[in-house]
């Protein structure tokens, strides 16, 4: 059960609920966050919940069945939609376009990028300053000098940033830099991490676990939502099979049964689903067939000479074709009225 409380309402007030709350056997824990304020009730047995909606200070009522209640689309109707400023969006319905390398290698690609992306109208640019890598001895990133490097020519150009945080301590000194914190893969699990991210007013991209159910990764976005943060998009991103043919297996299953789950925004990596060059666009196309709100892929000038996955980045001009191939994909989709 979620019950919505008054924006403004008295501790006294809350405090009178919770008491009510407890009289009926019910546990209760309070959640406040950017948008909101909620008490999160968990009942083994019935009442009559005309005895909580008509509590004073109670906005609304919500009979949740499922075990990630925040983020259920049982309660809240309306989508989330994830403002970023300067008209770069992320919401249901839409079609955001995030590109960029693997890794932030130099103030010279970094320039490079932003021109790619200004050209073709794009607004949020991915990349990475700390890499998670398989190896000890590949490139790990530039660290937090070149998120400032970044940031700064970022915002110069009104492009928002999107990165991946990898442990808590990370958090506050890339705070002023980081437009979307992104939770990687092999992160979606770190609880510690996602609790704190519930504390930053900052987006935060969830993307599936490396062998996550889609359930698995609707509670690691409730443990974001319950710790304050609403403000949270899910990313589709390929799981680990038994299939060698394709770095991963990218779930478009996933994408429509998300949207029927969740109110959150849902968008796809094709590059990571697949991991393989030549196909990332028709994957890209194909979630936006499915209903993705955006799709997140990699590019870089050279991506032969790219330090980190090189083998599954698009050069500049296959870059600029897939851009118009998916706004051309997602006005089709439009016309079908798929959403």
């Amino acid at each position: 059960m979620i019950i919505q409380l008054e924006k403004d309402i008295d501790k006294a007030f809350v405090d009178q609920i919770v008491d009510k709350l407890k009289s009926l056997g019910i546990k209760v824990t309070p959640v406040n966050t950017q948008q909101g304020n909620y008490l999160i009730g968990i009942s083994g047995k019935g009442f009559d919940i005309r005895e909580v909606g008509g509590l004073e200070g109670v906005r609304d009522v919500h009979r949740v069945s499922d075990d990630y209640k925040l983020v259920s689309k049982k309660w809240k109707v309306k989508p989330t939609e994830v403002d970023l400023g300067d008209g770069a969006t992320i919401e249901s319905g839409g079609l955001a376009i995030m590109t960029g390398p693997c890794s932030i290698e130099s103030e010279e690609q970094v320039d490079s990028m932003i021109q790619h992306l200004v050209k073709n109208g794009v607004k949020i640019m991915r990349g990475g300053v700390y890499k998670p890598r398989s190896s000890p001895y590949s490139f790990r990133g530039l660290g937090i000098e070149g998120l400032k490097m970044w940031h700064e020519k970022a915002k110069a150009n009104g492009i928002k940033i999107i990165t991946e945080v990898m442990q808590v301590s990370q958090i506050e000194p890339m705070l002023p830099y980081v437009d979307i914190f992104q939770v990687g893969a092999r992160n979606t699990q770190n609880f510690n991490l996602l609790d704190e991210l519930g504390k930053v007013d900052k987006p935060v991209v969830i993307k599936r676990g490396i062998s996550g159910t889609i359930d698995e990764l609707l509670h690691s976005a409730e443990y974001v939502f319950s710790g304050g943060n609403e403000k949270l998009i899910l990313c589709e991103r390929g799981i680990r099979t038994y299939e060698k043919a394709t770095r991963n297996t990218l779930d478009l299953n996933a994408i429509p049964v998300l949207k029927e789950k969740t109110h959150l925004p849902v968008i796809s990596d094709p590059s990571h689903g697949i991991g393989i060059r030549k196909f990332v666009e028709p994957m890209a196309l194909a979630s936006i067939m499915a209903g993705a709100d955006g799709i997140i892929y990699e590019s870089h000038e050279v991506p032969q000479k790219a330090f980190s996955d090189g083998q599954q980045t698009l050069n500049y001009p296959d870059s600029d074709k897939l851009i118009k191939k998916m706004q051309a994909t997602y006005a089709l989709r439009k016309s079908l009225d798929l959403e």
